[in-house]
């Protein structure tokens, strides 16, 4: 039985708290949090549809009741195909995280992920791969922080040149 689950609507302020602890490790950014108000009706509506596009895996936090102990979410979006990849359905983490009191635990449901160094962060991350895989997407990308490019790479991914130009709008 696994500890990983679908998170609902009413996670949302943890999911946003969550993806705030991922924010506050990878950039060095306005540690704010008054976007969360903000946020939070979007967040809600995304989380109510589980046949959409968008999905956050967590899980319960073992010591703190309503509390989430980590977090990965991602969504898939069409990009016209390729020859390696005609359907063009690619997956995109964009954000995992593990509320620091949580970390190193694993998760003893799931013996063989424990042999293979899981945590709480990687029973999330097999539970998003296999939901990306039902899906469709034959790939999936992600931005990685040093501290988590071992689980990534763990997991099979590979760094690769990027020449992601941005537009803020």
């Amino acid at each position: 039985m696994s500890v990983v689950r679908r998170a609902l609507p009413g996670d949302a302020e943890e999911v946003l708290r969550l993806r705030q602890i991922m924010i506050d490790s990878v950039f060095a950014s306005d540690p704010s949090v008054a976007w969360h108000g903000e946020s939070l009706p979007t967040l809600r509506a995304e989380l109510g549809e589980p046949d959409g596009d968008f999905a956050a895996l967590v899980v319960d936090h073992p010591e703190r009741p309503g509390a989430l102990a980590c977090l990965a979410a991602g969504t898939v979006d069409y990009r016209i195909g390729k020859a390696a990849d005609p359907r063009g359905m690619v997956g995109f983490v964009f954000s995992v995280a593990t509320d620091p009191d949580a970390r190193r635990w694993g998760y003893p449901l799931l013996e063989r992920s424990r042999e293979l160094g899981g945590g709480y962060a990687r029973a999330c991350m097999n539970t998003l791969l296999e939901w990306f895989r039902e899906r469709g997407a034959r790939r999936v990308q992600l931005t990685a922080s040093p501290e988590a490019e071992p689980l990534y790479v763990s997991l099979g991914f590979r760094p690769k040149p990027n020449p992601l130009l941005e537009l803020a709008l």
